[in-house]
């Protein structure tokens, strides 16, 4: 008889969180969670499924006898591996917020009976000052490297696994090492230090990517390329890859802002001016208001106009509204005057929450009847199979700024549209317009 897989603890049941003991619950592990928000392990004890991911709901299902919801740490007593997955946000000078993190060592005590396993992104050297403060700590760094709209894929196959370990907790290391084994993917045993930096690294070089495809394609609208032309010539160099070369309206997400601005100030406390993560972060923010202009040269003055935002998470597939463009889009929006509409199909309640001024709808058409113009913000599948030539007749004009180049701009202009993408040499064909 096969030996009884031992019991997982699994700290922190956000997005992180949820999807590792799902995952691991999946494997034919049996797994505590635990978190402190009591709303949220009742509802997860209902069956209940807090954030939206795709799998996600049917995987929870699946394992509903192998996952025990608590607010109780003393529950996590029987589990020897305790993955940490509380988050870490930015304070306002920019450093991680390592509160959650610190509250969790300190509750969890001296004690050889746990290994910590941190799965939340931390800045590099945080495992070495929690081991300089408690040196009882058995302590692996295992960073995550989830996508969020395919993060269960991503849990399931992983490209790598990273765990890293300081000379005294090798066979902690072994130990998670031997957990991820039977997923696949190339295994990199480091030391806790690097660990914390491959995550810090990873996040920072793809949110310089995106930005520099950006910045390609803003210099594309003034030569007359076609970035997407650009992007794919550039990419299927090997050493460049052609992932995060999509143009658009910026990255955003919890993830990126808060690592990126967490490894430059990293930088700075250690006495290093890291200069191209500045200008990563200044060309990500600067993006976002381009929009903003390509509306003005169609419509002049942006006040009384009524704009329609589809799709206000911050990519699809999520409900996540941490970072997204339509945030600071509306905002920008509003403050030229402009009549705010949008619509997404999950994140409406959370984005409701965010931008109490802008008017949310129950459909696109609803957003879009009426309006003056329409900014695609989340490439939403639904929205490209709209009836637009339908949308054309229903908008008081029919103006589409496409700010990820995802919808047929051929079929728009057919049915009557002004287009603006992003980095494209598109002639807009501004078609007749209705009279104020």
């Amino acid at each position: 008889m096969a030996a009884k897989a031992e019991p997982i603890g699994v700290i922190g049941v956000g997005w992180v969180g949820l999807v590792t003991a799902a995952c691991f619950a999946d494997l034919g592990h049996p797994v505590i969670a635990r978190d402190i928000v009591a709303e949220k392990v009742e509802a997860l004890q209902r069956g209940e499924t807090t954030i939206h991911e795709p799998g996600l709901d049917e995987l929870l299902a699946r394992n509903a006898g192998r996952i025990e919801f608590t607010t109780d740490l003393g529950r996590l007593g029987s589990a020897r591996l305790l993955f940490v997955c509380v988050d870490t946000p930015p304070t306002q000078s920019g450093d991680a917020d390592l509160s959650r993190v610190e509250a969790v060592v300190d509750e969890l005590g001296a004690g050889d009976d746990h290994v910590l396993v941190m799965k939340s992104t931390v800045p590099a050297g945080t495992g070495t000052a929690i081991k300089r403060d408690h040196p009882e700590i058995t302590y692996v760094s295992c960073p995550e490297f989830l996508k969020e709209g395919s993060a269960v894929e991503d849990f399931m196959h992983p490209d790598r696994v990273v765990v890293g370990a300081d000379p005294g907790d090798q066979d902690a290391r072994a130990a998670v090492a031997e957990l991820y084994a039977p997923l696949g993917g190339e295994l990199v045993q480091t030391d806790v230090t690097s660990a914390e930096m491959i995550k810090l690294g990873s996040n920072a070089f793809l949110a310089a990517k995106i930005s520099f495809i950006n910045e390609i394609a803003n210099v594309c609208e003034e030569v007359g390329a076609d970035v997407r032309d650009v992007a794919r010539g550039v990419g299927l160099d090997d050493r460049i890859g052609p992932k995060f070369l999509q143009a658009g309206l910026g990255w955003g997400g919890s993830c990126f802002s808060k690592d990126v601005s967490a490894l430059k100030q990293l930088a700075a406390n250690s006495g290093y001016h890291f200069q191209l993560l500045n200008a990563v972060i200044e060309v990500n923010e600067l993006q976002k208001r381009r929009v903003v202009k390509k509306l003005a040269k169609h419509l002049g003055s942006l006040a009384g106009r009524r704009v329609a935002l589809l799709g206000l998470a911050f990519k699809p597939d999520t409900d996540d509204m941490r970072g997204a463009s339509s945030l600071v889009l509306a905002a920008r929006l509003e403050g030229e005057g402009a009549l705010v509409r949008a619509y997404d199909p999950v994140a409406m309640s959370r984005a409701a929450e965010e931008m109490p001024k802008v008017e949310m709808c129950g459909s696109a058409i609803e957003a879009l009847e009426g309006a003056d113009a329409a900014v695609l913000v989340t490439e939403w599948r639904e929205f490209a199979e709209l009836d637009w030539p339908e949308v054309a007749k229903r908008m008081a004009r029919p103006l589409i700024v496409d700010g990820r180049n995802f919808l047929d701009h051929e079929a728009l202009q057919a049915a009557g549209f002004a287009y603006e993408g992003i980095g494209r040499a598109i002639e807009a064909s501004p078609p007749q317009t209705v009279a104020d």
